[in-house]
């Protein structure tokens, strides 16, 4: 039985088994026909792609890309503007009107600033590009062809700086961190208010021995040239924080949030100085200077309570819209301010002292800073580091540097000279300071920081 089992089911296997040996060759053959189908299909893709790899690289220069394009589309924009202008104004547009200078002086500082961005000198870092735009704006100046063409009113220029001056204090309190001050509330004010008040007492006993500048002019000239620049300071900053050098013992928020009330700080002693000199009676000014700071705390107030919720968080409008203005007059802040000095106009002298008087009470200012420091918990390297990252000057200083000679050439022409005397200085400060504020931020930030992971520490934080 069992034989003849074996012998009757023999056959049905093997024709079962030659069944699945059939379908699998031929699944094996479709399979391998689509594969070839499909390598050839890919070939044939390929070889389509490169020949006409060619010919669409040939097609990226008409129409032309990248920096070209931008190029010619900001060259049209800028003969748009200047049509625009030419049909609304007539002659102001045109070579010695002062839409014309402005236009020349705006695109100039532009263009200065965008240089300094591309000049990029290996193991150095990056200079910031407002130094680019001071400096077209100086050269506009003292070129001759130039500067016989290029004119710009006294009222225009004075209201364009004093909108710049509203920007930067709208920016320095968007970029305050309430977490931060919270955090480092003590140090924050010491660093903010001790350098700026110690620069302007010290600036003005030098240049009241060494320029002969009565005491009133050399604390106005001190709290110009005592304040620091946050366009300098804040994106160096960022980067080391970036990077996570100073990130553990909060070095860059500490700097980034003192630097926007050390503006404030010098500001205000600056308008207090100046309606001293321009108004007379010290006690009479001091006390309108006080009433101006209440009164501007009663409405920082209420205006931070509204600000609180209105906007709302989901809405970052007034930031950008900050931040598209100061695009706009940063270059026509530093433009103008360079364009103010003339070369013709100094002496030899004159900058040797104004360089003098800069240096010793800049020496002050740091020798200040690291004393201060000394009982904020930082180690030996990292005092260096912040007295020495807390001296660059740029943006006050080319807003404030002005306004006492406007004041003067209004209201009392026989003391032009001192404020001459203070916006050189001004200039020599953004001059000196900004550049190698930047490169020892850049430089000495990795050397004597201690590096910790960013998100290390974040990861750390949400686990526990």
């Amino acid at each position: 039985m069992l034989k003849e089992f074996m012998y009757t089911t023999d056959p049905k296997n093997e024709h079962l088994e030659d069944k699945n040996i059939q379908s699998s060759t031929t699944l094996q053959i479709v399979k391998a026909s689509d594969t070839n189908e499909h390598e050839e299909t890919k070939e044939t893709v390929l070889s389509k792609t490169e020949e006409t790899k060619p010919q669409m690289e040939k097609k990226r220069f008409c129409p032309p890309q990248g920096t070209l394009n931008k190029t010619i589309t900001n060259g049209a924009i800028l003969f748009m503007i200047w049509c625009v202008a030419w049909s609304f104004s007539g002659p102001e547009v045109l070579p010695d009107g002062s839409l014309f200078g402005l236009l020349i002086i705006f695109y100039g500082a532009v263009i200065g600033g965008k240089l300094l961005e591309i000049i990029r000198i290996p193991s150095v870092p990056q200079l910031p590009p407002l130094l680019g735009m001071l400096l077209a704006g100086f050269t506009i100046r003292n070129v001759p062809f130039l500067s016989d063409h290029v004119y710009i009113s006294n009222t225009m220029s004075s209201t364009l700086r004093n909108t710049a001056l509203t920007i930067i204090l709208v920016q320095a309190g968007l970029g305050l961190d309430p977490q931060a001050l919270k955090h480092l509330k003590g140090v924050c004010l010491r660093l903010s208010m001790g350098p700026c008040l110690i620069e302007a007492c010290s600036t003005a006993v030098v240049s009241h021995f060494l320029m002969n500048f009565p005491w009133h002019w050399g604390f106005l000239l001190g709290f110009v040239v005592g304040a620091v620049s946050p366009a300098v300071v804040v994106p160096s900053m960022l980067r080391l924080q970036e990077k996570g050098y100073g990130f553990e013992k909060g070095i860059p928020t500490l700097l980034i949030a003192s630097s926007s009330l050390d503006d404030i700080v010098a500001i205000t002693g600056f308008n207090t100085c100046l309606s001293i000199i321009f108004s007379g009676g010290v006690l009479s000014n001091f006390l309108s200077a006080f009433r101006d700071v209440l009164v501007g705390v009663l409405v920082g107030i209420v205006l931070g309570m509204f600000t609180r919720y209105f906007p709302s968080r989901d809405q970052i409008r007034v930031q950008k819209i900050i931040g598209t203005a100061w695009n706009i007059f940063q270059p026509l802040l530093f433009g103008l301010v360079g364009a103010e000095v003339s070369v013709t106009s100094l002496k030899s002298d004159a900058i040797g002292i104004c360089v003098a008087t800069l240096s010793l009470a800049l020496l002050v200012r740091i020798s200040f800073t690291f004393v201060l420091m000394s009982f904020a918990g930082f180690n030996f390297k990292e005092k260096i580091f912040i007295a020495l990252s807390w001296m660059p000057k740029a943006t006050v200083q080319a807003v404030l540097g002005p306004l006492a000679l406007e004041r003067a050439r209004i209201s009392a022409p026989h003391l032009e000279p001192y404020s001459k005397d203070v916006m050189t200085i001004a200039f020599l400060a953004i001059l000196i300071t900004a550049p190698n504020g930047a490169l020892i931020i850049g430089i000495l930030g990795p050397k004597v920081l201690t590096r910790h992971d960013p998100n290390k520490r974040i990861r750390t934080s949400l686990k526990s």
